[in-house]
């Protein structure tokens, strides 16, 4: 059974809510945003995601009305919202701090909005009973903001700015006073009551971990540029440049030079398609659809390398297969000189065109193994483990390399800790697929 799947980024169809056409924010001679033009489209959840600086508030303010921009447009639907005040916009925020009166009951904080804006009382009633269901607060009603927790005081928020419904739901840090666990919880909370609305979110933080849970699209920001903006996989898993794989989860980076390698053909990969005009094809051959195509360019070409539309064949086995379990070498990509006296680093899927060239390999935490005999792999590093992080269902080795250089391994803890056989100032192995990496230029 097929799903429908919601990018309506990828649709060239498709028309955005809001677009920011060459949006530049001044104060005074500082450039706060800087010449930005994206895209946000009906029913997302969108994530600016940054630290401290870089950007995302003004962003959000100049979407609320709070601020104009120095040059460019912001649309609404298709119009320019710079002239309409914000207590006109189809736009409603919810702040930090929730702002809820402390002498008004819950019932009547989410009524506040809808009290001003003359919707008949028997209107009124019925709504701020629907958001009070949405958010399930209803047992909570008739109590002060100081009567109920913080999670219940930040939906009592929420369904304020919903009950309106608003075409734009702007939330700035909405879950930065909550605690680690409740945080994590209404995280997922929040998702759901985005989906059952429909309602387009956009939401500033600087926490990775709520961002790339909560949105369906993330732009990660820096000095008033978004540097990449993609679904949290492709952020990842693919990012563009060391700023944006340093910023987003742990990543181990290696510096040096890269090295074309030689590229032999695979003989054994023949096109099925290259049979002779007029002979039949193998039945039974899958093709490649539109979005296996869009799969592959977006994400997986990083780890296989380029790939021809017309389906393969694998080759017969022969007596020089390697031996199960064994890593093969593969060929093409790159080699990468990073340390004096220490093999190459192989990247498969690099480009050979960065012959030459300073290059950086991002490798996370989780994609390289470790044990404390060398593994059959072409990359394998020998090290000293420094310490060790336990975080319960796994733990974290800090390996020092050659140069001093510092790596970083996850491994699942399935045993026990009295089991495992690695511990401090152990001399270790770490290895990893030479398709496990994403070779950066920038």
């Amino acid at each position: 059974m097929s799903q429908n799947v919601f990018e309506p980024w990828n649709d060239p169809d498709a028309t955005p809510l809001i677009q920011f056409r060459n949006v530049t924010k001044r104060f005074g001679d500082f450039v706060a945003i800087d010449d930005q033009s994206f895209d946000i489209y009906e029913k997302e959840f969108f994530a600016l995601l940054g630290p401290s600086g870089c950007g995302k508030t003004t962003m959000m303010r100049m979407l609320a009305g709070f601020e104009t921009p120095t040059e460019g447009s912001i649309l609404l639907n298709g119009q320019d919202i710079a002239p309409i005040p914000p207590n006109k916009r189809a736009v409603n925020m919810m702040f930090q701090s929730y702002a809820l009166f402390p002498h008004l009951t819950v019932w009547d904080n989410i009524a506040f909005g809808l009290k001003r804006s003359a919707m008949p009382k028997l209107e009124i009633a019925a709504r701020v009973e629907e958001m009070l269901k949405l958010t399930r607060l209803e047992r909570f009603a008739r109590r002060k903001p100081h009567q109920i927790s913080g999670g219940q005081r930040q939906r009592v928020a929420l369904a304020r700015s919903l009950a309106k419904a608003p075409k734009l739901l702007l939330l700035d840090e909405p879950m930065g006073a909550l605690d680690a666990k409740l945080r994590q919880a209404t995280q997922f909370e929040l998702m759901d009551i985005q989906e059952t609305t429909g309602t387009t979110f956009v939401i500033v933080t600087h926490d990775q971990e709520e961002a790339m849970t909560v949105a369906s699209r993330v732009a990660v920001m820096d000095t008033g540029r978004i540097i990449q903006a993609d679904i949290p996989r492709i952020i990842y898993e693919v990012p563009v440049s060391r700023y944006v794989a340093d910023f987003i989860g742990d990543v181990n980076l290696f510096e040096g030079t890269a090295r074309a390698r030689d590229t032999a053909p695979d003989a054994a990969a023949k096109p099925v398609d290259a049979a002779p005009d007029g002979a039949a094809r193998p039945r039974g051959t899958a093709q490649p659809d539109q979005r296996g195509k869009r799969l592959h360019d977006r994400l997986l070409k990083y780890f296989i390398g380029p790939r021809a539309d017309a389906p393969r064949q694998l080759a017969p086995p022969t007596a020089d297969a390697p031996a199960p379990g064994s890593e093969p070498t593969e060929t093409g990509g790159i080699a990468i000189d990073w340390a004096d006296g220490e093999p190459p680093l192989i990247a498969s899927n690099g480009d050979p065109s960065l012959d030459g060239q300073r290059v950086t390999l991002a490798l996370r935490p989780e994609k390289l193994g470790i044990s404390k005999t060398r593994p059959d792999v072409a990359n394998a590093l020998q090290g000293k483990v420094i310490d060790i992080a336990y975080l319960g269902n796994l733990s974290t080795y800090h390996v020092e390399l050659a140069g001093g250089i510092m790596a970083k391994v996850q491994a699942a803890n399935t045993r026990r800790v009295a089991e495992r056989d690695i511990t401090w100032n152990d001399t270790v192995w770490i290895s990893f697929r030479e398709t496990a990496g994403v070779v950066l230029t920038e």
